[in-house]
């Protein structure tokens, strides 16, 4: 949601939400693991108070643990954390969980499948970037196309997790992706913000990839 219109946020969640999108995904950064500033806590608790469809929370940040316990109590679904950015990752992954949210991990185009597979086993969900994290914008990476087969090839050995993707999501991508098995996108300017088209218009069009 950080390439949404803030100048009309509400119009702007409410356009989304009739357009029959699944949910909103909400960004946080701390201008340390990733040098930029994303959503403030404001712009995700005025979401979770509001919407009427699930919010995630992709927590880009240094030391997520220390924020697992505010964003799951303002109403968060799921809480994604780098374990780049954790030393004890798969604590704070159960703390998530122990909170009654579903808990995920963010896999950078440099991460590897063998660095995280222990983890697995207790995320819902996987959400692997195929830009490097901070930025809207960027082109997609060729490289990660495997890794995306080599997470859905493996989810049913840790527990049945979904693999999603998030950045340079385009309409390509995702009818590509969504045949590998990915499960879920997160759009932003490759497909949803700043076209000439409805918000319906390009859910109805996604959907069919």
């Amino acid at each position: 949601m950080m390439c949404a219109n803030f100048g009309n946020l509400e119009d702007e969640m409410k356009n989304l939400e009739s357009a029959g999108f699944d949910l909103f995904h909400l960004d946080v950064m701390d201008g340390s693991f990733v040098p930029n500033f994303g959503m403030g806590l404001q712009d995700i608790e005025y979401f979770c108070k509001h919407a009427s469809i699930p919010c995630d929370v992709h927590l880009m940040v240094q030391n997520p643990s220390a924020y697992v316990k505010k964003f799951a109590d303002i109403g968060t679904s799921i809480i994604y954390i780098h374990p780049e950015t954790d030393v004890h990752a798969c604590r704070t992954l159960q703390m998530i969980k122990d909170c009654g949210k579903k808990a995920g991990i963010a896999v950078n185009p440099g991460t590897s499948f063998e660095t995280v597979k222990d983890l697995l086993y207790l995320c819902d969900y996987v959400l692997i970037m195929s830009v490097n994290p901070g930025f809207a914008g960027q082109k997609y990476l060729d490289f990660v196309t495997p890794k995306f087969k080599k997470f859905v090839e493996e989810a049913d050995n840790y527990g049945g997790y979904k693999v999603m993707i998030d950045g340079a999501c385009s309409p390509e991508k995702i009818a590509m992706l969504s045949k590998i098995g990915v499960e879920g996108f997160i759009l932003g300017t490759s497909a949803l913000f700043g076209k000439d088209k409805s918000y319906s218009t390009i859910c109805q069009e996604l959907r069919v990839l």
